[in-house]
């Protein structure tokens, strides 16, 4: 492997920040200095003003391979991560078939490790995603599935919920929860509101999301089990699990950049790309969750990246599939929602890294699979996965400047403020000055 001398950068630590060098040697850091030389050979990689941390892990990424190999493969969406400073992603199980088998946890994790970041694997908590029978927890957990998910859907029976939550407790992996009841919301395809009375379409209301928050926190409560709710979109829902955390209960919460930066306004127009499940909400909602970022409340910036072929995002909006992309403009999008200038970089990379890292268990890598440690210190001895972000950095979003194989950006033509320029995952240079290598 080549070494690096990542120089003058802000080395962003859990506690603080310091001018230093970092230097990387055979997949690990094996120095941070305010000043050291470069070795002979090594690659001299300039940081000054830019901020050097753990690489971004993100815990919710639709690679859609196996089935849908036409939005995005395997390789294309870690390519896309990459461009994003992403060290590791966590695959999603809404493909097609649903990943709730060992065999095909395994092919995923095979083609993840063909790819130049970590890709872990987010298992069916019930076979198929139906819903009805769990799905062998306990076979995949084996292979080093640390989490597991309905997602697109959420377990929809309560007692389902609870029985999962029993059998994984033991087996020390966490569940993850879409929260729609889906009695609410079906048919829905935005907030419900007086603005989806206005434009005519049928609306997903914020209580279909805020009851099965409610109701996942008391089935936690009553089994002393753990449960992350993916992609939280209310200010009620992040109340309530403020609440649970301050009373003791094993709860994690994500918040993604669309959920951050746009609100209903944008469906106005009718625009597919702005269609999301849980939908985007009202600026209050907006304002709430970016104050709740900026307080810590949430555990991790996740993006939802969901990718689709043209010919279905180009549907009438209420026949449009849900989703939109978010790897390779997140890092910028929650730079924005911490407030840029009065950005604070331990948050930062708290939410970005550590926090996502943390709730993944990736912090201690996993050999078995080949996935390295991520989200921890920037010291020598960790493994390098490192993101080098520049907050000078202004740019402009384009949808053809993409990796991924989909173009379902609804940011294309908005002015961005800061930017990956590195990325670095196994001690390789995968990212650099903004461009793949």
């Amino acid at each position: 492997m080549t070494t690096y001398l990542i120089r003058h950068g802000v080395v962003i630590g859990p506690h603080g920040a310091r001018v230093a060098d970092v230097l990387v040697r055979d997949g690990r850091i094996v120095g941070v200095d305010a000043s050291l030389a470069a070795p002979a050979g090594a690659r001299v990689i300039e940081a000054e003003g830019c901020w050097v941390g753990p690489g971004f892990v993100d815990l919710h990424t639709h690679l859609r391979e196996p089935g849908r190999e036409a939005a995005e493969t395997i390789e294309s969406g870690a390519l896309a991560g990459a461009v994003g400073g992403y060290s590791a992603l966590v695959a999603m199980p809404n493909t097609e078939p649903a990943l709730d088998s060992v065999a095909l946890v395994t092919y995923v994790l095979e083609q993840g490790a063909r790819t130049p970041v970590d890709v872990a694997v987010a298992g069916a908590i019930t076979r198929g995603r139906e819903g009805r029978h769990l799905a062998p927890l306990a076979e995949m957990a084996a292979l080093g599935v640390r989490l597991f998910t309905d997602d697109g859907t959420g377990v929809q029976d309560p007692s389902m919920m609870r029985r999962a939550l029993e059998y994984a407790r033991p087996l020390g992996v966490r569940l993850a929860q879409h929260c729609e009841d889906e009695s609410l919301a079906a048919g829905g395809s935005m907030n419900e509101g007086a603005l989806s009375s206005r434009l005519g379409l049928v609306g997903r209301p914020a209580l279909a999301e805020e009851l099965m928050v409610l109701r996942d926190i008391e089935l936690v409560r009553l089994t002393g089990g753990a449960v992350h709710f993916l992609h939280l979109s209310t200010a009620r829902s992040l109340e309530l699990v403020s609440a649970a955390r301050r009373q003791g209960l094993d709860v994690t919460a994500e918040v993604t950049p669309h959920h951050l930066t746009l609100d209903e306004t944008a469906c106005a127009h009718f625009d597919a790309q702005f269609k999301v499940h849980p939908p985007l909400r009202t600026r209050e909602d907006v304002a709430a969750l970016r104050q709740g970022l900026r307080e810590g409340l949430f555990d991790a910036v996740a993006t939802d990246h969901a990718p689709h072929s043209p010919e279905l995002k180009d549907r009438a909006f209420d026949e449009a599939p849900a989703g939109m992309l978010g790897l390779e403009h997140a890092a910028a999008l929650a730079f924005e929602a911490l407030g840029a200038d009065a950005c604070d970089p331990v948050t930062f990379y708290s939410v970005m890294s550590r926090g996502p890292a943390r709730v993944a268990q990736l912090r201690a890598g996993d050999a078995r699979v080949r996935l390295g440690a991520h989200g921890g210190d920037v010291v020598a001895g960790e493994d390098a996965n490192l993101t080098v972000f520049d907050p000078r950095a202004q740019w402009v979003a384009r949808r053809d400047d993409l990796q991924s194989r989909a173009r379902n950006t609804p940011y294309h033509g908005r002015a961005l403020r800061g930017r990956v320029t590195t990325t670095i995952t196994r001690g390789h240079l995968v990212v650099h000055e903004g461009k793949l290598q």
